[in-house]
């Protein structure tokens, strides 16, 4: 990068520089922030909206302390197409505002008596393998996309000529990956999409009429309660997507801590993690009365801070007001609507990869030992429980599957079993907590 000097959190650059780095956020976060919607089936359009207003308020509730950008959460994927399938887009809606309200309870609870309780109720040994749920449980939805699967007919269309272009999405992901530096290193998913797409229409696999028929400016599809339709409650809902936001928290509070080091400056003690969580939680909220997925703090957009060095909130601000203003461009959405399922696919196989592989990184950054039983027990129910799709059906109406009951599994194994000294690790974050523990 050319921009070399530090810029503190409350500076606000020249506008020429100011404009380049908020786009440079913008590129960081849309790969994954349009990737969600289009694998769950909602709006891209609404999901850049909610994005950006979640961006917002977020910094606004941490008075503008932490440079965080907040986009579409990989997490709520398979809970929101489990969802869909059980009470439509309306209902997955009031599972998102719910989980986002567990944010707020959550925050509250911090605020009031400290972080130790969360700590212990989500050590890495419960945490770590419910994150490597999260992304082996999508393993089959990469493929379908990769190979395209048509789940009317049941069966695959034209599998290798879709697969190719899969394998080179891939491929271009990868190289970026691995051998870009700088700014360029933290997009690969722009460029692998870029690449694929581009092979894609040469193969006769993309349609540009949409595109010209759409207008430039265009009101996205918000779904808003009570007024675009009547909320759909439903108990089974509440259990997919609700029990998600405990992992999530437990991430935001992980991304709290390299933000942390990254800036050099203790987010957890100020503005306080009971403010950041609520604003995550509110960003989440705002998305779920709009029709976009559950919002999370960004890794990419850290990473962008790491690089450029410049910490200003006004920058963060600038890209989440662009975000807003691409959502309501016609053209765009109905260019993001052209992408081939496959070019979505290979991205997908590597990020639900990455998904699965940062869970096991957990458990190796805390150091915790998988030799003994304990551990090898919580870990080894969950995976299996979690991605065998085992549920529990409380009413005819009520049912805790997957991910969720994964979760409700671990963290009670977790509680009942002795030799809880040994779920923490060595990580400086639950130091202390071991000793609580001993029993």
């Amino acid at each position: 990068m050319a921009i070399q000097q530090e810029i503190g959190i409350h500076e606000v650059p020249r506008w020429n520089k100011w404009l380049i780095l908020s786009i440079q956020h913008l590129f960081a976060m849309f790969g994954a922030t349009i990737l969600v919607p289009y694998l769950t089936g909602l709006s891209p359009a609404v999901a850049l909206v909610s994005s950006g207003l979640g961006t917002l308020a977020y910094i606004l509730i941490t008075q503008g302390n932490v440079p965080a950008y907040l986009g579409s959460s990989f997490a709520f994927i398979a809970p929101i197409i489990a969802s869909t399938a059980i009470g439509g887009i309306e209902g997955v809606m009031i599972g998102s505002f719910m989980a986002g309200v567990v944010y707020g309870v959550v925050a509250i609870v911090i605020k009031t008596t400290g972080i130790n309780w969360i700590m212990k109720l989500l050590p890495p040994i419960v945490v770590g393998p419910v994150i490597m749920v999260i992304g082996l449980g999508l393993a089959n939805v990469a493929i379908n996309m990769a190979m395209n699967f048509d789940h009317g007919a049941g069966v695959f269309v034209d599998p290798m000529l879709h697969f190719t272009v899969a394998l080179v999405t891939l491929s271009i992901t990868i190289f970026s990956s691995i051998f870009f530096r700088g700014f360029f290193s933290l997009v690969p998913i722009l460029f692998g999409i870029v690449g694929g797409y581009v092979l894609a229409y040469f193969l006769g696999l993309v349609d540009f009429g949409p595109v010209q028929e759409a207008a430039w400016f265009r009101v996205p599809d918000f779904v808003i309660p009570f007024v675009t339709h009547t909320p759909n409650f439903s108990w089974t809902i509440l259990a997919l997507m609700v029990p998600i936001s405990i992992v999530t928290i437990s991430e935001h509070i992980g991304d709290q801590m390299v933000l942390s080091k990254v800036v050099g400056q203790n987010f957890i003690e100020k503005p306080g993690l009971h403010r950041s969580i609520l604003g995550d939680g509110v960003a989440t909220i705002i998305a779920s009365l709009l029709g976009g997925p559950p919002n999370t703090t960004y890794g990419e957009n850290i990473g962008v801070l790491a690089i450029t060095r410049v910490f200003s909130v006004f920058v963060i601000a600038g890209a989440a007001v662009m975000a807003v203003l691409f959502g309501f461009i016609g053209k765009i959405e109905a260019l993001i609507a052209t992408i081939p399922t496959a070019v979505m696919g290979g991205v997908s196989i590597l990020l639900f990869g990455i998904i699965a592989s940062s869970g096991l990184r957990m458990l190796i950054d805390n150091k915790v030992n998988l030799g003994h039983k304990r551990n090898l027990i919580i870990s080894s129910v969950i995976l299996v429980v979690g991605i065998g799709g085992a549920f529990i059906e409380l009413t005819e109406n009520v049912q805790i599957a997957g991910m969720a009951l994964a979760t409700i599994i671990g963290i009670i194994l977790h509680l009942v079993l002795s030799g809880k000294e040994h779920s923490y690790g060595k990580y400086p974050l639950f130091a202390g907590l071991e000793d609580t523990d001993k029993d």
